[in-house]
């Protein structure tokens, strides 16, 4: 009897955290959609299937729902791209590592990018200036490993390169659906070195 009570709040944590991450994916794809002004609390409960009200179980507002959205994957990509840097034998297949995570990134979550690229200026101030850190993080990530393969190139043209992969990573998915995803990962891993100064390290 106390084991199950004591998997009683493990289980209702688990609910809820799911129902959390439901509202994230959808408001991600509402917000990609309709833009940040166009969905209203009640667009956000409708769809996970719960009310408008209830979405304030898990978020103070819609901004606050943004914010968790815009702040969690400039999170995730500092994370995820930190591990497989950690994870690489050399530079050149740290460098690789991050293109190919990237990729998936951006193969994986164009909404999320379309929300960035236009709702940004809708998060707060302090909001804004933390996914802006996480971004600066993230490049500098980037730039160190380049500053390995390329040490006697200035930082700020090292910088240039890994910002300039990121719009050709973060725009191709919009408008590649016409070509397979399997040729369009190859072509941007291709692109995306090429861009970095560096040939591709796989055939």
């Amino acid at each position: 009897m106390v084991e199950a009570v004591e998997s009683l709040p493990t289980a209702r944590g688990r609910a809820k955290a799911e129902r959390r991450d439901a509202l994230l994916s959808s408001a991600a794809t509402l917000f990609a959609a309709r833009g940040f002004d166009g969905v209203s609390i009640e667009d956000l409960g409708s769809s996970v299937g719960v009310s408008g009200p209830a979405v304030y179980r898990h978020f103070p507002s819609k901004q606050a729902v943004l914010a968790a959205l815009l702040i969690g994957v400039s999170d995730g990509l500092l994370v995820g791209g930190r591990a497989v840097v950690e994870q690489a034998d050399d530079a050149a297949g740290a460098l690789d590592s991050l293109v190919r995570f990237h990729v998936d990134f951006a193969l994986r979550d164009p909404d999320v990018i379309r929300v960035q690229d236009r709702d940004l200026a809708a998060l707060t101030a302090q909001d804004r200036e933390s996914v802006r850190d996480l971004q600066r993080r993230y490049i500098a990530l980037w730039v160190d490993v380049l500053a390995r393969l390329h040490p006697a190139t200035d930082r700020a043209e090292l910088r240039l390169r890994a910002q300039a992969t990121f719009g050709l990573l973060n725009s191709t998915p919009h408008s590649a659906r016409s070509v397979t995803q399997t040729r369009t990962r190859s072509l941007l891993e291709e692109m995306a070195l090429a861009a970095l100064g560096v040939g591709a390290t796989k055939p």
